[in-house]
């Protein structure tokens, strides 16, 4: 359930905030959706606006090995056998503070089943002329040092027409290879010369993806964004800042009859896929130590 609600209004942008997750139920520019919403009061299909913490997508068969320890968290992707998307998803997170086009809420990850470790979060959301902003700071209240990743999970909508006519532009040079069945990590490729790159704005097209960018571009300011336009001129864009060196796309794909391709998943995250064994781009929260990650979505 999504438990309770803030509404944010700024200009021309609304959101809609729950508690459960801290996830963003609903994003508009001019009443047009910027994001796959979901009904108020009921379950969140498919992670959609949650905050990931503390790993981000998966960790295979829920084991990890960390500082020469072994950890099992628990499985929730029966069909591929791995642990999902960490503990925050699932967590009613408390109002710290709120204004007409701002809220920040606050939630614990205690020590449990395979992290015996304590994390303070907040999640901090503002609606400007620019669209919305969210800030994750995480603070380990603990004593011990512990692994940590973050990223958000909306899907973000171009438009009226299907996800195959969006035009995407993704600014990454390498694309992380997973196996077709798990969705596990093999080895970085190269964008060139393959389907995965939209380095170039062009169709999406019949092409799926479930996998993480990175070698990503970042201007000067150290920002970087990636843009969805729909045929009728109308998009939406999400940015990030260098605290995110990867960022998961997934098309949406469903089995029948499941709907499919509602949406197109754009993660910002922090560190790849099962980086709680790889140790890749991994951040190493000290006792008493605090980490922020940051991006915005926008219309375009």
């Amino acid at each position: 359930m999504t438990g309770t609600e803030h509404g944010l209004r700024h200009g021309d942008y609304t959101a809609v905030i729950t508690a459960r997750g801290a996830a963003v139920r609903e994003l508009q520019f001019r009443g047009r959706d910027l994001i796959v919403p979901f009904p108020a009061g009921g379950p969140n299909p498919d992670f959609r606006g949650v905050i990931v913490a503390p790993w981000p997508n998966r960790i295979p068969d829920g084991r990890y090995t960390f500082d020469g320890a072994d950890y099992q968290v628990p499985v929730n992707e029966s069909g591929r056998q791995c642990a999902l998307h960490g503990f925050t998803p699932e967590l009613d997170w408390k109002l710290e503070s709120s204004t007409e086009s701002a809220v920040k809420l606050s939630c614990a990850i205690e020590p449990g089943p395979g992290y015996p470790f304590t994390i303070g979060l907040t999640a901090s959301y503002r609606l400007d002329g620019n669209g919305l902003h969210t800030r994750v700071a995480a603070t380990n209240i603990g004593g011990n040092t512990a692994p940590y990743g973050v990223c958000p999970h909306p899907y973000l909508l171009a438009g009226p027409a299907p996800l195959d006519e969006w035009t995407l532009e993704v600014p990454a040079r390498t694309f992380l290879e997973v196996t077709p069945d798990r969705l596990l990590p093999v080895a970085l490729r190269t964008v060139v010369d393959h389907e995965f790159d939209f380095r170039t704005p062009r169709i999406i097209g019949a092409t799926k993806i479930d996998h993480a960018f990175t070698e990503i571009a970042f201007d000067a300011d150290g920002g970087s964004q990636m843009v969805i336009r729909d045929p009728d001129g109308t998009g939406v864009g999400m940015a990030w800042d260098r605290s995110c060196p990867w960022l998961q796309i997934h098309t949406a794909d469903k089995e029948h009859p499941a709907p499919n391709r509602l949406g197109l998943a754009v993660e910002p995250m922090t560190c790849p896929p099962d980086a709680f064994n790889s140790g890749r781009d991994l951040v190493r929260l000290q006792p008493g130590a605090s980490h922020e990650a940051s991006w915005s979505i926008f219309a375009s």
